[in-house]
Protein backbone atom coordinates (compact mmCIF):
# COMPACT_ATOMS: atom_id res chain seq x y z
CA UNK A 1 0.00 0.00 0.00
CA UNK A 2 2.58 2.41 0.96
CA UNK A 3 5.82 2.51 -1.57
CA UNK A 4 9.18 4.13 -0.65
CA UNK A 5 11.51 5.64 -2.80
CA UNK A 6 15.63 6.17 -1.64
CA UNK A 7 17.56 8.45 -3.38
CA UNK A 8 21.01 10.41 -2.33
CA UNK A 9 23.45 7.78 -1.41
CA UNK A 10 26.94 7.47 -2.91
CA UNK A 11 30.27 7.96 -1.73
CA UNK A 12 31.97 10.36 0.62
CA UNK A 13 35.11 11.65 2.36
CA UNK A 14 35.78 11.27 6.10
CA UNK A 15 33.92 15.03 7.30
CA UNK A 16 31.58 15.29 4.47
CA UNK A 17 28.10 15.40 4.02
CA UNK A 18 24.94 14.15 2.29
CA UNK A 19 21.03 14.01 2.33
CA UNK A 20 18.97 10.93 1.34
CA UNK A 21 15.59 11.87 0.57
CA UNK A 22 12.53 9.34 0.36
CA UNK A 23 9.71 9.82 -1.59
CA UNK A 24 6.03 8.10 -0.16
CA UNK A 25 3.10 7.07 -2.12
CA UNK A 26 0.42 6.05 -1.32
CA UNK A 27 -1.63 6.50 1.84
CA UNK A 28 0.34 8.72 4.35
CA UNK A 29 1.70 7.03 7.65
CA UNK A 30 2.09 7.28 11.00
CA UNK A 31 5.35 7.37 11.28
CA UNK A 32 8.55 7.10 9.07
CA UNK A 33 12.36 6.49 9.92
CA UNK A 34 15.42 5.67 8.48
CA UNK A 35 17.63 2.39 9.40
CA UNK A 36 21.11 1.59 8.20
CA UNK A 37 22.52 -1.98 7.94
CA UNK A 38 26.34 -2.62 7.44
CA UNK A 39 27.74 -5.90 6.55
CA UNK A 40 27.31 -8.42 8.92
CA UNK A 41 25.97 -6.29 11.38
CA UNK A 42 22.05 -6.00 12.69
CA UNK A 43 19.88 -3.41 11.08
CA UNK A 44 19.44 -0.52 13.32
CA UNK A 45 17.25 2.29 14.14
CA UNK A 46 19.24 5.73 12.76
CA UNK A 47 16.35 8.56 13.39
CA UNK A 48 12.85 8.29 13.25
CA UNK A 49 9.61 11.13 12.54
CA UNK A 50 6.12 11.10 12.94
CA UNK A 51 4.27 12.05 9.80
CA UNK A 52 1.99 14.58 11.48
CA UNK A 53 3.75 16.25 14.64
CA UNK A 54 7.32 16.10 13.68
CA UNK A 55 8.15 14.51 16.57
CA UNK A 56 11.72 13.13 16.58
CA UNK A 57 14.48 10.29 17.66
CA UNK A 58 17.93 9.18 16.74
CA UNK A 59 20.26 6.79 17.67
CA UNK A 60 22.66 8.04 20.23
CA UNK A 61 25.80 7.78 17.49
CA UNK A 62 24.36 9.88 14.78
CA UNK A 63 22.70 12.92 17.51
CA UNK A 64 23.91 16.07 16.63
CA UNK A 65 25.64 14.69 13.66
CA UNK A 66 22.16 13.80 11.16
CA UNK A 67 18.75 15.51 11.45
CA UNK A 68 15.82 13.94 10.07
CA UNK A 69 13.13 16.07 8.63
CA UNK A 70 10.03 16.12 6.21
CA UNK A 71 8.12 17.83 3.68
CA UNK A 72 4.28 17.13 3.25
CA UNK A 73 3.60 18.72 0.78
CA UNK A 74 6.35 16.79 -1.27
CA UNK A 75 5.43 13.79 0.32
CA UNK A 76 8.96 13.38 1.38
CA UNK A 77 11.45 12.60 4.35
CA UNK A 78 14.73 13.66 4.34
CA UNK A 79 18.01 12.82 6.26
CA UNK A 80 20.59 15.13 6.44
CA UNK A 81 23.61 14.09 7.03
CA UNK A 82 26.55 15.51 8.06
CA UNK A 83 30.66 15.17 9.83
CA UNK A 84 30.14 11.61 8.30
CA UNK A 85 32.61 9.59 9.69
CA UNK A 86 34.22 6.00 7.87
CA UNK A 87 31.91 4.27 10.83
CA UNK A 88 28.47 5.76 9.24
CA UNK A 89 29.34 3.16 6.36
CA UNK A 90 26.21 1.29 5.57
CA UNK A 91 23.03 0.53 3.37
CA UNK A 92 20.63 3.05 4.42
CA UNK A 93 16.58 2.01 4.42
CA UNK A 94 13.89 4.14 4.60
CA UNK A 95 11.26 2.72 6.68
CA UNK A 96 7.31 3.45 7.12
CA UNK A 97 4.55 2.36 9.66
CA UNK A 98 0.73 2.41 9.04
CA UNK A 99 -1.70 0.52 11.06
CA UNK A 100 0.43 -1.62 12.68
CA UNK A 101 1.82 -2.64 9.03
CA UNK A 102 5.92 -1.97 8.21
CA UNK A 103 6.84 -0.97 4.35
CA UNK A 104 10.53 -0.88 3.51
CA UNK A 105 12.52 0.87 0.48
CA UNK A 106 14.67 -0.84 -1.76
CA UNK A 107 18.01 0.88 0.16
CA UNK A 108 20.95 3.22 -0.29
CA UNK A 109 24.46 2.50 0.10
CA UNK A 110 26.53 5.54 1.63
CA UNK A 111 30.19 4.76 2.04
CA UNK A 112 32.38 6.99 3.76
CA UNK A 113 36.38 6.78 3.42
CA UNK A 114 39.56 7.79 5.43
Amino acid sequence: QVQLVESGGGFMQDGGSLRLSCVVSGPTPGITAWFRQAPGKERRLVAAIRWMDAYSRYADTVKGRFTISRDNAKNTVYLQMNSLKPEDTAVYLCYAQRYGSVYWGQGTQVTVSS
